[in-house]
């Protein structure tokens, strides 16, 4: 049984709710009372001691005190002498009782209504964009080295654009080499072309009509566009200190994955969904989440949700448990072997990488080790350091600590995951063991002042 006094609109308006669930019993001034079927009313002719009101026999579960009809000098106190063990709730300023503030949780209630409005004028947006073309080349372009999130995104976004009767292409730098983002695009048949030449992409650039950005929103930072290049349409969910370029901006920083964002796009517009693309994004939100474990907020959950008729779960069970290459299990030795721990901080420094991808498996693997709130794992591939990070130390936003130490847009993500492709000459360095090492040094010095 749930204990309210009060008779304002907020105090009827919980009764009727609350009743329509438990037992619930209202202590109010008579001439604001209205009839409640499914409440306990008790209408007062003014205010009153609480031992003169008729209370309940019974414990209430909580108490829920909205208006000053208690005469007492301390009414919370006597609610204690009635019920030592009940929560009090109150809306009013008084003293030993928990206090709910109206006026946050109206800030609170109007900034979820705005978020949602303007989430839904971004998704128009960009299908507005999308629909002023009619037959357009769509180029959509991942991040190097694109994740689950990435390819989910674009693959999401193909199909969106091919449901209009445009020709998309997907395109990314760097390498698809871990084995979950291996094992999705040969499940999914999906094509992706992989760009090495600047000419390459210049060429299908000046191709294209449309360009569009998934799980990034600067081009030229971690990614194969020139810097020059403005894209049609962004969409993102890492936040940025800039305001991307573009035609259709749809960056939201509430999301904690652009699968979940573009989920929201589709279920705004008439696509017709079906298992692969479904079950992809499925995978993308799962994995940017940590298995739902990590920043995963009520749009994500919404998302998934609206996704869940089409879910293949063998599928999804497919993409998650892949073959391991040796190649992975020689980077994990290296990791376990040469891992050092020093106050919270292990950096794991992988000398013979093979396989770049590895690096976030060895970070997640580390990370919930005993006395460690910080892993970076890190190694040199093609005349740079690749970084990988992971953090659960909440004083510190691992992303941003990376993206002040190394400019350039060379490093950066996430609270809690980031990383980073470090130029051994922005290292002021001329081989592997030489960048290794200052990379080592600017760790140590970087997280022990953290």
């Amino acid at each position: 049984m749930f204990l309210i006094f009060g008779s304002d609109p907020i105090a009827i308006r919980l009764a009727e709710w609350i009743g329509a669930r438990s037992r619930v019993r209202i202590i109010g001034l008579a001439e604001q009372m209205t009839g409640m079927p499914d409440a306990e009313i008790v209408a007062l002719p003014t205010e009153m001691e609480l031992h003169e009101m008729p209370l309940p026999e019974v414990t209430p579960t909580t108490i829920l005190l909205l208006e000053e009809i208690i005469c007492d000098d301390d009414p919370v106190q006597e609610l204690r002498n009635h019920w030592p063990n009940t929560t009090i709730l109150t809306t009013i300023d008084i003293a030993g009782a928990e206090r709910i503030s109206v006026e946050d949780l109206t800030i609170s209630a109007i900034q979820d209504r705005l978020r949602s409005i303007d989430r839904k004028q971004g998704a128009s947006e960009v299908l507005r964009r999308l629909n002023e073309e009619t037959n357009a080349k769509v180029l959509i372009v991942c991040h190097d080295n694109p994740d689950p999130d990435a390819l989910a995104s674009a693959l999401a976004m193909k199909h969106l654009c091919e449901s209009i009767g445009h020709e998309p292409t997907i395109i990314h730098g760097g390498m698809i080499e871990h084995q979950q983002n291996r094992a999705m695009v040969k499940l999914l048949k999906m094509d992706i072309r992989k760009l090495i030449l600047d000419w390459e992409v210049e060429d299908l650039l000046k191709e294209s009509d449309l360009v569009i950005c998934v799980d990034f929103s600067h081009p030229g930072a971690n990614n194969i566009l020139p810097k020059t290049c403005v894209p049609h349409i962004v969409i993102d969910h890492h936040t940025s200190e800039t305001r991307p370029a573009g035609d259709a901006i749809l960056v939201r920083s509430e999301f904690a994955a652009t699968s979940s964002l573009v989920t929201s796009l589709l279920m705004n517009s008439e696509v017709e969904m079906n298992r692969e693309v479904a079950t992809a994004l499925a995978f993308g939100i799962r994995t940017d989440t940590l298995g739902f474990t990590r920043s995963f907020n009520a749009v994500d959950l919404r998302a998934l949700s609206w996704l869940g008729a089409w879910i293949d779960w063998d599928l999804m069970r497919s993409f998650e448990s892949p073959p391991r290459s040796h190649e992975v299990l020689s980077i994990f030795k290296q990791a376990l072997t040469d891992a050092v721990l020093e106050n919270g901080l292990m950096l794991a420094p992988i000398v013979q990488m093979a396989d770049r991808d590895a690096l976030s498996q060895v970070a997640d693997f580390l990370l919930p080790t005993e006395d460690v709130d910080i892993v970076i794992a890190y190694g040199t591939r093609m005349s740079k350091v690749i970084l990988s990070a992971r953090s659960t130390n909440d004083s510190i936003h691992i992303g941003k600590i990376l993206s002040n130490i190394f400019e350039s847009g060379r490093a950066g993500g996430h609270k809690s995951l980031a990383g980073g492709q470090i130029p051994f000459d922005e290292l002021k360095c001329e081989n592997a063991e030489e960048a290794m090492s200052k990379m080592t040094s600017i760790l140590k010095e970087t997280f022990r002042s953290d």
